[in-house]
Formats: structure tokens, sequence, C-alpha cells
């Protein structure tokens, strides 16, 4: 156990002692509450769940790295993991007083920095078939709240670095009162875990799994209950597209509470025997010198080398901020930066979560001597469900690629609901690409969202064929054949028609005089012109036309017009009417000073952000 007066001496009033200490903290400390230590425990531990997974975390070569701290250089091997996930399974059944099955299905909340701990916690969770919640540490007080009630957590486990934090949620009044465990931080990894026996689920299926929240941009977040047998779909899939292999380091500079982190980057290579760098929070001189360590000849070495990274995976605001800092670094440095982001080295670097900017994928295959961003598309409830291919032919710009395997797609047109085949992607009367809406069917899809019936059942439509139910995405996109993409050299998977996101369906799909405008379509054109930085296309009601298109926009600091004045509306109409329809230019621009707000996916939520840029015109 840690000791108890460390913790109450952060609960106590200034100056309060003894039993009027105890007596101030009363109402602070939750009723049920431990504080574990990494110690010898008291009864063996062997036992994991019957689940690829732990039988792939077994297998590995112990002696292989699984985790780096990226900072400190502090490695965990293989065989440190799976001792330490065994003992913190261990732990977590001890502090809950129950049985070995006690967890099934149950809550575990928990708050921990990108770390081996955070890897120790989430697969100890799952090993004890229990439903793993990541709560983000960034999240304010009453969000967590929120997350905690609606999801019905019984524990709650937290990092000394976030314990403050867990009392503070606790204080609120949370609807059911969770156990909370402070977890001492893991310093050096535990070693000789002992036999291992696997053992089925009771009743023959995991109650297990992962519940991420969704961002809440319609209304409150929802709880996405992702099943074990989902995440081992997941996993599988990436496994067979992307081919991780335990050769791979993957440098991770993701935030956790999302699926993009947690499945691509910690799941997956860890299924795989892959090795994880953690650097968070994400910097990018930090970034930049990691990637050029190996390249470095004319620096002292380090007592050990530091392995190239042969994997990244990032958002669209990562890479361009990198692109932006490249510039600053020393000649050393730039020169050994770039051979690490050579193919040669970094064998595959990964864009998602947000459309990819051409500007930024030319801009970063010129950099890294013809690297090029494979662009995948995702979300919470169904982790990757289509990506291009690992051929360099096989991302084509602005599409997303193809259905990953074990994953079915399909369009659905949206006026009359009937289904897009293939062949049928073109309109015979105008000859127009049609759009649809995405629906996916397969294993990686979640099962529920978590205590709302309502919304599950608005979210799936009935299939016609006996095989299952779709999921509406709510996604929009045209598909088409592309030449001299979909030869089969990325896998059977990655062949026919590519999907090419047109946005979502509630914000990106404007609707101005009879005419539909896909907004990350004009976004893409407007980034393409060097004046501007970023920029969210929206649509604002019109009585004229039904919506108007509008851009809000950042200009770069150097950003000219015609005859050396300040950039305008006319500049940028200028600039696309031979790019863009009529229609499709926008007839409102807002010029912001400063960036764009995004979440930590780098994502922007339009809805709000019309509020705020436009007020009169959406009260």
């Amino acid at each position: 156990m840690l000791q108890l007066d460390r913790v109450m001496s952060r609960l106590l009033p200034r100056g309060a002692s003894g039993l009027a200490g105890c007596r101030a903290i009363s109402n602070r400390l939750p009723s049920r509450v431990s504080l574990s230590k990494n110690s010898a425990i008291t009864r063996p531990l062997s036992t994991l769940p019957n689940l690829p997974l732990f039988h792939a975390l077994q297998n590995h070569d112990p002696s292989a790295v699984a985790v780096v701290h990226s900072a400190s250089s502090r490695t965990f091997t293989y065989g440190n993991l799976l001792a330490d996930v065994l003992r913190a399974k261990e732990q977590l059944a001890e502090t809950t007083k129950g049985g070995r099955h006690a967890l099934a299905g149950e809550r575990v909340g928990f708050l921990a920095e990108n770390s081996y701990d955070y890897v120790v916690t989430l697969l100890s969770i799952l090993a004890s078939d229990a439903i793993a919640l990541p709560l983000s540490p960034s999240f304010p007080v009453h969000e967590l709240k929120y997350i905690m009630d609606n999801a019905q957590a019984k524990v709650l486990l937290a990092t000394e670095k976030y314990q403050d934090k867990a009392f503070d949620v606790v204080k609120t009044g949370l609807e059911t009162e969770p156990i909370v465990d402070i977890k001492e931080k893991i310093q050096a990894g535990s070693s000789d875990a002992g036999p291992v026996t696997f053992e089925d689920a009771v009743g023959g299926s995991s109650q297990g799994g992962l519940m991420l929240y969704t961002s809440g941009t319609t209304n409150r977040p929802k709880g996405v209950l992702l099943p074990q047998s989902a995440l081992t779909a997941q996993a599988s899939s990436l496994l067979r597209a992307w081919k991780y292999t335990p050769k791979d380091h993957l440098l991770h500079l993701l935030p956790l509470h999302h699926i993009h982190g947690t499945v691509n980057a910690i799941v997956t290579p860890v299924l795989a025997g892959a090795s994880v760098e953690f650097m968070f929070p994400f910097n990018t001189d930090a970034v930049w010198n990691r990637l050029a360590a190996p390249f470095l000849s004319n620096v002292e070495p380090p007592k050990t080398p530091k392995p190239k990274i042969s994997f990244l995976t990032a958002v669209p605001t990562i890479y361009n901020r990198l692109l932006s800092s490249f510039p600053n670094l020393s000649a050393e440095v730039q020169a050994a930066a770039k051979q690490g982001i050579s193919p040669q080295n970094l064998r595959l670097n990964i864009s998602g979560s947000a459309a990819l900017p051409t500007p930024t994928k030319q801009a970063w295959k010129d950099l890294s001597n013809g690297n090029v961003l494979l662009e995948r598309y995702g979300m919470t409830e169904v982790g990757m469900a289509i990506s291009c291919g690992l051929d360099v032919a096989d991302r084509v710009d602005g599409s997303v690629g193809w259905p990953l395997p074990s994953v079915e797609a399909r369009l659905v047109d949206m006026e009359t609901n009937a289904v897009i085949l293939p062949g049928e992607e073109r309109d015979p009367t105008t000859g127009r690409e049609r759009e649809g809406e995405i629906q996916l069917r397969g294993p990686t899809i979640f099962s529920k969202y978590w205590g709302n019936e309502a919304a599950t059942a608005e979210a799936f439509v009935d299939g016609d064929d006996g095989k299952g139910p779709w999921f509406r995405t709510g996604d929009v996109s045209t598909r088409r054949v592309v030449p001299g993409a979909g030869k089969g050299t990325s896998g059977d998977w990655a062949q026919g028609s590519m999907y090419f996101i047109q946005g979502r369906r509630s914000v990106d799909i404007i609707k101005t005089g009879g005419e539909k405008v896909s907004a990350l379509e004009v976004e893409r054109e407007l980034l393409s012109l060097p004046q501007i930085a970023e920029v969210a296309v929206v649509g604002l009601p019109s009585e004229q036309w039904g919506q108007k298109v509008a851009a809000i926009i950042v200009l770069k600091s150097d950003a000219l017009g015609r005859n050396g004045k300040p950039w305008g509306p006319m500049d940028m109409r200028r600039a696309l009417k031979d790019r863009l329809a009529g229609y499709k230019i926008p007839q409102e621009v807002k010029i912001l000073q400063t960036p764009i707000p995004r979440n930590a996916m780098g994502k922007v939520n339009k809805k709000t952000l019309v509020q705020e840029v436009f007020p009169m015109l959406t009260e």
C-alpha cells in the first residue's frame, strides 16, 4: 500500500490535523478507496482470457521491447508487460474484493498518462473480462462525472499523477459510488510471470471490451461499446492490411481516449509484438529530434542507440505543425530527420481522423523523398473501416481507399434509400457522380450505445439479405475506379472502386439552390491556395437558396492579394473560378485572426464554430 497520509495531506484543509483533520476529509475521500503499490501479492498469477490478444502477449519474445518512454528512454519488454498485466489483474480483483469473475462486464474507468502504466492498466481491465473506460485527464471534472454516471462505473483507477482529479470526480456525488484505486507509478517492469493458463469466459463468451465516448457534436456524448470480439476483429483487420510486425517501432503522439490512439497504436501493435514509444504531449522539436536521432553522425552516440521509427500515425494538424517547424531546425537535424522519414526507414506514415489537405500531403512527400501519407477512414463505432493500401499507387489523393478486410461497405442514396450498386455510381441522366451515405457491416462494428436503446436502434438499418443490419455512419461519399490503383499489390482486399469522403451528412453536405456541395471538396481547393493556412467550409441559412456556402479562413502571415493589397474574398473568387462550379464558391467569407478551434484529434466542431462566427445568422 502507498502511505495513506500522502493522500490525506492533499485532502486536508490547511492547518487541520488529528481527529479534526479526519473529519475534514470525511466528505472528500471516497468510502471505498485503495492505494496500490507494485509489491508482491499473495496468490499466484497465472490466468488470462482465452483471446488472441493475450495468447500473443504470452507468446512474444519476452526480451523484445514492448513500450518505451521517449523522454526518459525507460524501456519495458514483453516479459515485463506480461508479468505486470497479470499482477495488475490480480490487484484489481483484490481491490474489488470479488472472485475471479466478479468484474465480468463491469465498467472500470481509469485516468492514466500516456505511458507503460496506461498499457498495463488497459490490458489488466480487459484481462479481467471487464469493460475498459478510458477517461481523458484533460476533460473538466463535470464532463468526467457525466461519463462515469452514464457508464455506471464500478471502479475508478488513477495513477498518482491524476489522483487529485479522481477524488474531485468522486466528490461531485456520482450516482454510483465507485471503488477508487490509486496506482503507484511503475518504475521498473516486473519479471518472471510464471506459467500462464488460459480460460474461457463464464458462459462461453466474453463480457468485456472497450467503451469510448463520442465527441458529442450533436448532443450529449454516447458511450460506444466495443466488445472483445470487435477489438479482436479490428486489430486483426489492421494487421492484415497494414502488416504490423515485431520489427515495427511506432512513435505514439496521440491522445488515448480515442479509437485512433488506443486500437491503432496500442492494441494492434501489442497483438503484433511491435514496440510502442510514447511521446506526449506533442512537441514538434522533440518529434523531429527523435526521428533524426538514429541518423545523426556528428554527435556523441548514446549508450543505447535509438532505433529508427518505422511507423507513424497522426492527424493532419500534427503533420502541418511538423512541416511548419522543420525550417527552424539546425542543418544537421534537418538532414537526419529527412533521412528518418524517407520510405527506406519510415515504412508507413498514416494520416486520419480528419481530412488531409492536398498541400500537406504533397509537402510531406517532397520533404521525405517520396513517402506518401496513407489515408484511412474510421470512427469510434467501427474502428478503422476503409483504407488506402501499402502500395504507393494505392494512396490516391482525396480517397480513403477500400473497405478493410472483414468490413462490408455500401453506399445508399440519401433521397431514395436505394443501394448504389457497383457500376451505378453515375446518374444515367445527368452523368454526375452519385453521393451516398456509407453504411458498414461486419465483426468490427460496435454492439450498442450504452444505456441508449433509441440511439442504437436509429443507428442501424435492417439488411435485406439475412446477414444482419448495417450501421449508418452519417458520412457521405462517392465511389469510383481509379486507373492505376487497386491492382491487388496491397492485398486482395484493396481492389475495385475507391471511396471519396464528401463529409458528414449533418454538417458537410450543403444544399444550395437545388445543388449539393461537399464542404470537404471546397476546403481542399481553398487549402491549395498559397495564402490560406486553415479553413472550415459551412452552410448558412439563406432565404433565396435554402443554404449558402460560407468559408471561415485563417490566412498565412505573408498573405497578399492583387497589387500587394490585403488578400480578400475577391481574390478567393478569382482563384477558384476555374476550379469549382459557381454555386460551390463561398458566398460568405469570414477571416479569423486566431487558429480555428479543434479537438484533440484535430477535428472542428462546425456547429459550434458557426454559432460563434455567425451568431446573427444562426439565431
